[in-house]
């Protein structure tokens, strides 16, 4: 039990902080900080009205964009992305830029609306291969 808690502690202790960009008025974007924040992940939201431009600086295509982009530790996270596959993703550090849910589907983090879509987690990179699937969320 005290070797567990050990382990929760070391990651909270040890959790990077994740750059938010949002549009200021996106509710949405504020309840997957929250959920961020809930994780244990350190969030320095920033809401202004250059999201877009962060996007294009960061290599965010638009069959990749969503409401919000983040920054950490060198890769890109776009939409709203679990905080487990960011965990997962910092500890398996694969060679990707990043991970995006495209759009704002139902019942992802930040988007609970009452009604639930399946939606999957892509890894994407700059160069020409198209994004992969590193984890799925569908419904019995």
């Amino acid at each position: 039990m005290i070797a567990g808690l050990a382990v929760s502690l070391s990651f909270a202790q040890a959790a990077p902080v994740i750059e938010v960009h949002s549009d200021p008025h996106c509710g949405c974007c504020s309840d997957w900080v929250s959920h961020l924040e809930e994780a244990g992940f350190e969030v320095d939201h920033h809401r202004h009205d250059g999201v877009r431009t962060i996007k294009i600086e960061h290599g965010v295509t638009p069959e990749l964009a969503s409401c919000h982009t983040a920054l950490v530790e060198g890769y890109v996270i776009e939409g709203h992305v679990p905080a487990a596959d960011i965990q997962r993703l910092l500890e398996e550090r694969p060679a990707i830029a990043g991970l995006a849910v495209p759009g704002m589907p139902h019942g992802s983090p930040g988007m609970e609306t009452g009604r639930v879509d399946d939606y999957a987690v892509l890894g994407f990179t700059h160069d020409a291969r198209p994004p992969a699937i590193f984890s799925e969320y569908l419904q019995p």
